[in-house]
């Protein structure tokens, strides 16, 4: 299978796949690169700070293995959130921080060869492993696609669904990424997150990979978002979902 980078214009092809995983959450014990001993404060420009919440730092993809992990499978159930979210054949998906593509193939066969799933990283290496997995599987209705901290580079009005799994809480700028996000989806799309229960202090995540649902609310709402529905049957997150706040 060849998969093909595209650019925000490059949409034109027959298959096309999106994904998700910027990046993935630490365990507790893990170090936390680009904050100093302290936890300092760095510069709100910088997208390390959103109101009260510190932005957790991007997982590396020297640790992509995280992502792959035996146990990942029992605890995030990745086949049940997609049965889920109902999907429906020919779709358009992105999975926004994709990473190694998890998520990705799995929503490429939920949606089936009528449908498109869009892969979005920062990352180059993630950007390579995505590709090299979706390859080794045979997926051929996936579009990888480089994006940037601020710009995931989704076209317009097309998509029904975006899923961040384990992403949101890592995004550098999340206002200016939810905004580009908000405009690609069709009316009556779907903002779907998945994030470890900050709510629940047993839950063993670094805290700063964690989220409570007033959290992403807060944040989200504001961009033009109306929250839909909480799923709640996972063991460690929650699933969130928004839809735009337009009909």
């Amino acid at each position: 299978m060849a998969v093909n980078p595209v650019g925000e214009k490059g949409f034109g092809m027959r298959r096309v796949v999106l994904a998700a995983a910027f990046v993935v959450l630490a365990p507790a014990h893990c170090p936390i690169p680009g904050f100093g001993q302290t936890g300092e404060r760095r510069p709100a420009q910088a997208g390390r700070f959103v109101e009260k919440r510190r932005i957790a730092p991007v997982m590396s993809a020297a640790h992509a293995d995280w992502l792959t992990r035996p146990e990942r499978a029992r605890e995030e159930q990745p086949d049940r959130v997609v049965a889920a979210l109902k999907i429906p054949k020919g779709a358009v998906v992105v999975d926004l921080g994709a990473g190694v593509g998890y998520f990705t193939w799995r929503l490429a066969r939920q949606v089936g060869p009528s449908g498109k799933v869009i892969a979005v990283d920062i990352q180059q290496r993630m950007f390579d492993l995505l590709a090299r997995n979706m390859t080794e599987r045979g997926i051929e209705n996936v579009a990888i696609v480089l994006g940037t901290d601020q710009n995931p580079r989704l076209p317009e009005g097309e998509v029904d669904l975006v899923l961040l799994v384990d992403v949101y809480h890592e995004l550098a700028y999340p206002g200016k990424t939810m905004e580009r996000v908000r405009r690609s989806l069709k009316p009556g799309g779907r903002l779907v997150l998945v994030e470890y229960r900050k709510e629940d202090p047993t839950i063993p995540i670094h805290p700063l990979h964690k989220m409570t649902v007033e959290e992403a609310r807060a944040e989200i709402e504001p961009v033009g978002f109306r929250f839909h529905e909480l799923m709640s049957f996972l063991p460690m997150q929650h699933v969130i979902v928004f839809k735009p706040d337009r009909p």
